[in-house]
């Protein structure tokens, strides 16, 4: 029996077993699926008042862009390698950002004062409340659990603010759509270049946030919520 059969051989059974090469996905098993639905429900009432104008609803969520490149996809000669120039950056070199996205209103803002603590989120939310104006509806504030989202300090001063906040269920990044904005940002600005100095990819960033702004239906339509789970994906969470 043949133990190294060809690779056409190898074609032609995958092929009749109706296979196909996928890029693995992820599964957070620790993720609680009862939590993740309540919150799902929560969730479409939160739709309605916004609809209503009752309420805005904000995603908040931090990322650290790198001034190094991020590889990706780009068009290069049949039979090239596509070779991008790097100052090996060292990791140290990064903006810790801060971002919030108005889902009613398809605006996002973003804001940086160095790492991401208790103190510079009050911060955060001051600047945010400003950028936000008069505009009619209670604010709700839909976030991860990160440890300084949860400091007491951080929940007195979003209280003084007005700001009602609702936590995401743990181990959930797929209900928070900013964490789109991330990838878009770094699609934009970092993927297959390295920015020559931290205030070049500050400003790169900036001018990112104002280009999109300015599209807000092209905003909303990238940074679509989910509105119903994968029951698929929430099969694996209750089996595991």
């Amino acid at each position: 029996m043949d133990c190294n059969p060809a690779r056409s051989t190898l074609h032609r059974i995958v092929q009749a077993a109706q296979l196909r090469w996928k890029k693995c996905q992820k599964v957070l098993k620790k993720a609680d699926p009862q939590k993740r639905a309540a919150f799902m429900e929560r969730f479409q009432r939160l739709y309605e008042q916004l609809c209503r104008q009752e309420r805005r609803l904000i995603y908040i969520d931090e990322a650290h862009i790198h001034r190094d490149m991020d590889l990706g996809y780009t068009w290069t000669a049949k039979n090239k390698i596509a070779w991008r120039m790097s100052d090996s950056a060292p990791l140290s070199d990064r903006i810790n950002w801060y971002g919030a996205y108005d889902f009613g209103a398809g605006q996002c803002f973003i804001w940086n004062e160095g790492n991401c603590n208790k103190e510079h989120t009050i911060q955060f939310l001051q600047r945010m409340v400003e950028w936000l104006a008069d505009e009619p509806g209670a604010v709700v504030i839909i976030w991860d659990g990160a440890t300084w989202h949860r400091a007491k300090s951080v929940q007195a001063a979003a209280a003084k603010l007005g700001l009602t906040l609702i936590p995401l269920p743990a181990y959930s990044p797929d209900l928070n759509p900013i964490e789109n904005l991330w990838r878009w940002m770094r699609e934009e600005v970092t993927h297959n270049h390295c920015h020559q100095s931290m205030r070049q990819l500050f400003d790169a960033c900036k001018a990112f946030i104002d280009r999109i702004n300015a599209h807000p239906f092209q905003v909303v339509t990238r940074l679509w919520p989910k509105f119903e789970l994968n029951p698929e994906y929430e099969k694996l969470l209750i089996s595991n």
